[in-house]
């Protein structure tokens, strides 16, 4: 089985090598001089390894492309800029990830570890490839495997480990830990450069949590005083982790072997070794970590956008009828959604209040945004590529927030061996260099493997114990509202409590130097965020004819620190023994996440996060006026803390028969923020195999493994709604001969199981191509078609500004961006599921306010489809995959394609698409302690 594919002359032409935005710094002088620079560290003589108690029998396995090692030198990058080499463990995670698309099939239980890496503790003898002592400590062994290059860190002393760890991160991630510890601080483009992509994420990242220096070490501070013992070793933990990376860098500046982007962008030269590359510090992982909050655990927001919609509909309709016609869309509760918890509690929260209190809809054509970006300089050149940062930031950092992740556990009563089975893991996103890491931490109340965040590794973030595995999915429940605080004396100026109070003003000065590779000129912009009490302001509008400012007040503002204990009790085996104390650990997270575990006995599951309590009769769906009245229940400004819902107001379960998620419903009557939890949701291609499989009996590692894989590869639209739809347009003889085909290409692609698989691995082909093609044509035109002429124009915009209407693989307009891999979250299956279903008569709970198909005729909805189908059929391939810098038109397979969106120097293959998260788990343990 290979996964590269061949790729014509045409295509490596079309293709150019170039450095993403912040290596575009350095001129022709600077690259041919870091040719000078050595090739790698130095060879140290490899030694043993011992593993501690593994219970896992070797049963649990794992993987995270495109490899382990996310450094490189500048004579690396050169080399694979122009030939396309890798730097040794780059890539090798990469094919075997790939490959699991078309050899699922094929899989048993002795061919899991071909596409998975054995996930056992420790290292083989026989499969060490080197041994290092960091810094010549004696209380610490980096061993590296051959196969990977993982880092197994064992110490004999608490700060020792957390060294090692330290040192292992900065050796793998270097570089993109910079990056990132500049983007929390929205400083990105003075550190790598003006490119629009650096511009974008500063951007992007920065006003969700503009924060000073002092309230980064303020966060830190809360941590540790309100944590008693664990909040020290927390705070001691990252101390040595802090040392460890530090440590690194003086080496690799001393040996002149630290990443080749220091030189692409003018902080190191590479003749001369002069410049600097800046130590680490605690601030620093604060930072880091409000990005990763922002990514991943950060649900809710979106108010503003949801009275737009409303507002919207009841222009249309009039506010009765029109507030029916938007509930039924929003699907906040609905009752055909796939659950996680599906045992028959129910879980409310932000649910729709009987007589909501304080909401404060703007006026009809008030709303602006509140802009950000203030004082530009720079040349036209520079102001153009500025304009494009939105669509090429927002694809990178979309992908990740927005691609999630997913999870099968299965108890073992349902299993082959008696013992609980899991195939989980977080989809954070396709990135050149990994933002997640793989590693084994062995020490003084620290023992576990996985994956951690580049820069956040001091402890396994996701991963395996001695004899228990856990793993996250994002769950996204509203923990930010919007408040409407009133103006007082200026635009500047608001009512806080009755007291006109200024606004505080938080600025970012950024100003970067010429580059010389794509002609951007030098320039500068300051980004300005207005906060008050009620968090940043991101809108400004008029309510009943009063000025207001929007503001989004986030739960986790100024915690991004405090999940580090629930972190902390993960790794502790003294700490987690089973469920109870599994869930225990987890509350302390205060990032919106649901939560899963498997040990050889139990199964357990909880949703994490700080979930505010809100006032009575306060709808968390649309902003609300900012007095005391409506805010959150024993909510203190200063350091933003509140009431929360309490641990068993929280989604939660302990051996339920299986858990699956697919960022889906967690609950009965627990709202979910985002909008498209309806009948048909991704969840489905995991729930409906699963079931089918606990229903059957005898799970094992290899079924699980193929029933996420085959989900991976199934188109959603053509699994769980094309068949109706294919029954309105053959209700009679279809007479349109170009219509009648592409109905029958695409029941024959539905016979054969909806999915979208290369003709054999590596053929660059699909089988079923033309279905494919009709399916993503015909999708935007069938629902464009069927709801636009009832909703009319304006409300049609609305309602697909809060739910985009297709997420396909190849959408490149969708909310992922092109190449993410991350597909069918986002879109309009389950409205055109419960309009068909009205159509053709059949029963519909919590159906759509109106039918709309046709007008609500099974022949006024058969002509709409037939006539959108027969100008789908007509769209050649080019037309529907014009192609883009990566894909020549009409190259289907190609514009499905993964791509490793580069982060650094290095760049890898594309590869075949199949909706997976990017580090994921198998395990099955044996034994228990």
């Amino acid at each position: 089985m290979s996964w590269r594919t061949p790729r014509s002359t045409a295509d490596r032409q079309r293709t150019p090598r170039r450095f993403p935005g912040f290596l575009k710094a350095a001129g022709a002088c600077a690259l041919l001089a870091g040719l000078l620079s050595p090739l790698s560290t130095p060879a140290v003589a490899a030694t043993g390894t011992s593993a501690v108690n593994d219970y896992c029998g070797g049963r649990c396995s794992d993987i995270l492309p495109p490899g382990e090692n996310g450094n490189a030198t500048l004579v690396q990058i050169l080399f694979n800029q122009a030939f396309g080499t890798q730097p040794a463990h780059a890539e090798d995670q990469l094919g075997p990830y790939a490959n699991l698309a078309t050899g699922y099939p094929a899989l048993t239980a002795d061919k899991i570890n071909t596409f998975f890496n054995d996930a056992s503790f420790g290292v083989p003898s026989d499969q060490i490839a080197s041994t290092r002592r960091p810094a010549g400590r004696t209380d610490v062994t980096i061993v590296r495997d051959k196969r990977t290059g993982v880092p197994h860190i064992t110490g004999t002393t608490r700060y020792g480990t957390e060294f090692g760890a330290g040192y292992a991160a900065a050796q793998d991630r270097l570089w993109l830990m910079d990056i990132f510890r500049h983007v929390g601080r929205g400083q990105l483009t003075s550190f790598a450069g003006g490119a629009a992509a650096n511009q974008g994420l500063e951007q992007q990242f920065w006003r969700n949590a503009p924060y000073t220096e002092a309230e980064l070490q303020a966060q830190i501070d809360r941590a540790v005083t309100t944590n008693g013992d664990r909040g020290r070793q927390a705070l001691a933990d990252a101390d040595a982790y802090l040392a460890g990376i530090n440590a690194y860098i003086d080496a690799s500046d001393r040996g002149r072997y630290f990443p080749g982007e220091y030189v692409l962008t003018g902080h190191k030269n590479a003749i001369t070794n002069s410049g600097t590359i800046a130590h680490f510090k605690i601030t620093d992982l604060v930072a880091l970590g409000s990005v990763v909050g922002a990514l991943f655990g950060s649900g809710g927001g979106g108010e503003v956008n949801n009275a737009l919609s409303l507002l919207a509909a009841q222009a249309k309709y009039g506010v009765e009828e029109g507030t029916e016609v938007w509930e039924s869309f929003r699907e906040r509760n609905d009752p055909e959604a796939v659950l996680t918890v599906h045992d028959g509690r129910s879980f409310p929260y932000a649910t729709r209040p009987d007589d909501p209190r304080g909401t404060a809809l703007p006026d009809p054509g008030s709303v602006t945004s509140e802009p950000l970006v203030h004082d530009r300089t720079g040349s036209a050149a520079t102001s153009a590529a500025t304009a494009a940062s939105g669509a090429v930031a927002k694809a990178a950092v979309s992908s990740a927030r927005r691609g999630m992740s997913n999870a099968l556990v299965v108890s073992g009563e349902h299993t082959a061996s008696g013992h609980p089975v899991a195939v989980f893991g977080p989809q954070t996103g396709y990135f050149a260099p990994q933002l997640l890491m793989l590693q084994e931490i062995q020490g003084p109340g620290i023992s576990a493997r996985g994956a951690s965040f580049a820069g956040l590794s001091f402890y396994v973030e996701l991963g395996r114990g001695q004899d228990y595995a856990w793993s996250a999915t994002t769950s996204g429940q509203d923990i930010i509202d919007t408040y409407a605080v009133e103006l007082c004396q200026d635009d500047y100026h608001y009512l806080y409590r009755g007291t006109c109070t200024a606004m505080e003003k938080v600025e970012r000065k950024n100003a970067w130097k010429p580059t010389v590779a794509d002609g951007t000129a030098a320039g500068s912009y300051t980004m300005r965020v207005w906060r008050t009490a009620y968090g940043p302001v991101e809108y400004r509008a008029t309510v009943g004819g009063k000025k207001v400012a929007y503001t989004s007040l986030r739960s986790s503002f100024l915690h991004e620190a405090d999940s580090i204990i629930g972190f902390q009790m993960l790794n502790d085996p003294g700490y987690v023994t089973g469920p109870a104390s599994f869930q225990s650990a987890v509350r302390h997270i205060n990032y919106t996440f649901n939560w899963f575990y498997a040990d050889d006995r139990h199964t357990a599951y909880y949703n994490s996060g700080d979930n505010p309590v809100r006032a009575a009769g306060v709808d968390a769906e649309f902003p609300v006026w900012a007095r005391p009245e409506y805010e959150w229940r024993g909510w203190d400004p200063a350091p933003n803390t509140a009431d929360y819902t309490p641990p068993s107001a929280h989604p939660n379960s302990v051996d339920q028969d299986y858990y699956i998620s697919w960022n889906n419903k967690q609950a009965e009557g627990y709202a979910a923020a985002s909008w498209g939890n309806g009948p048909v949701h991704r969840g489905n291609l995991l729930d409906d195999r699963v079931k089918r499989l606990v229903a059957a009996g005898g799970v094992t590692r290899t079924s699980l493994v193929q029933a996420m894989a085959e989900a991976g590869v199934s188109d959603l639209r053509a699994e769980d709604v094309l068949p109706d739809l294919l029954r309105v347009v053959t209700d009679s003889p279809v007479t349109d001969p170009t219509a009648a085909a592409a109905a029958s290409r695409l029941q024959s692609w539905v016979a054969a199981g909806a999915r979208r698989t290369e003709t054999s691995a590596g053929s660059g082909k699909y089988a079923d191509a033309d279905a494919i093609r009709i399916l993503d044509a015909w999708w935007p035109l069938l629902v464009k078609a069927e709801f636009e002429p009832g909703l009319g124009s304006d409300l049609y915009s609305a309602f697909t500004a809060d739910l985009p209407v297709d997420e396909a693989p190849s959408a490149g307009h969708g909310p992922t961006g092109a190449h993410a891999g991350s597909s069918f979250q986002y879109g309009w299956w389950s409205y055109v599921d419960k309009d068909i279903r009205a159509v053709l008569g059949e029963p519909v709970r919590g159906p759509l306010a109106r039918t709309y198909c046709g007008g609500g005729s099974l022949t006024g909805c058969r002509d709409v489809l037939i006539g959108t189908l027969k100008e789908a059929a007509g769209r050649t391939a080019s037309q529907v995959y014009p192609g883009d810098d990566q894909c020549s038109a009409g190259d289907q397979w190609c514009a499905d394609s993964i791509v490793q969106r580069t982060l650094g120097g290095i760049k890898h293959r594309r590869i075949g698409w199949q909706n997976r998260p990017t580090y994921q788990q198998v395990v099955e343990f044996t034994g228990h302690r």
